[in-house]
């Protein structure tokens, strides 16, 4: 039974990494963007990404 729980943990500690993972990417993504168009108001929207609760 706790090899089933520990699984369980195993994956959803997985998934979530992942999503951690691809949200960050994203957000260099936007990041270098920003960069790339000189466009310095952009990094506000950044922080306020940042910011925000996740699901």
């Amino acid at each position: 039974m706790t090899d089933v729980k520990s699984q369980d943990k195993a994956d959803r500690l997985k998934a979530a990494l992942k999503e951690n993972l691809k949200r960050r990417k994203a957000q260099a993504r936007g990041r270098q963007a920003v960069k790339a168009s000189g466009n310095e108001s952009g990094s506000l929207s950044v922080s306020a990404e940042r910011d925000k609760p996740s699901d």
